[in-house]
């Protein structure tokens, strides 16, 4: 067997890894190494040489959606409407919390294993960061919010929405309410002002 091929193998493996690992999560199935080889139909020691622990495993699995909110954070930096730019941030921020089950744990650890996600979740914080200073800066929002503030606000609001959300196709739609509130409480002026 050549290299090339065992370079398609494996990266064949590591895509049915991470498939069959999505596969669980979305089930609200914790990620066991073990099971997750015999779902994939590989070997333990596969799964074991592409994440070392479930952990790596679930990083893995949440990094699409990191990879989607940092660059939508980038382009919101790009809008020139400062509230309009920190709304759509953090919208979508709600909205990925609620619709990838793996994205609230990896956000929620105190340590990383990818340096991957180290990365991204340093560019989310960034965006979020600037953001909040550029509508603060444009006297958009109350002048004693932080960006520390900007976490556990969002995981409140999906937090409430997965225990009092209602039904799954419902939960986006209670976000945006849910979101649509706070941010009204945020907002230094009315929106008609």
């Amino acid at each position: 067997m050549t290299t090339a091929q065992l370079r398609k193998d494996a990266a064949r493996n590591w895509d049915r890894i991470v498939a069959i690992a999505r596969d669980l999560v979305d089930q609200g199935t914790p990620l066991q190494l073990n099971d997750v080889a015999r779902r994939a139909g590989v070997g333990v020691g596969t799964v074991y040489r592409h994440f070392a622990t479930p952990e790596a495993l679930l990083e893995a699995v949440a990094t699409p959606c990191l990879e989607a909110l940092a660059e939508h954070g980038r382009q919101a930096l790009a809008d020139p409407d400062p509230w309009r730019a920190l709304q759509g941030f953090l919208s979508r921020t709600v909205e990925a919390q609620i619709t990838d089950a793996a994205l609230a744990p990896v956000a929620a650890a105190h340590t990383d294993t990818l340096p991957r996600t180290t990365e991204l979740k340093q560019s989310l914080a960034s965006a979020g960061t600037e953001l909040l200073d550029r509508a603060r800066a444009a006297a958009a929002v109350r002048p004693d919010l932080t960006a520390t503030d900007l976490v556990p606000l969002m995981c409140g609001i999906a937090h409430a929405v997965n225990v009092h959300g209602g039904p799954q196709p419902d939960r986006l739609a209670t976000a945006h309410r849910y979101l649509a509130t706070l941010l009204e409480g945020l907002r230094t002026a009315s929106p008609n002002a």
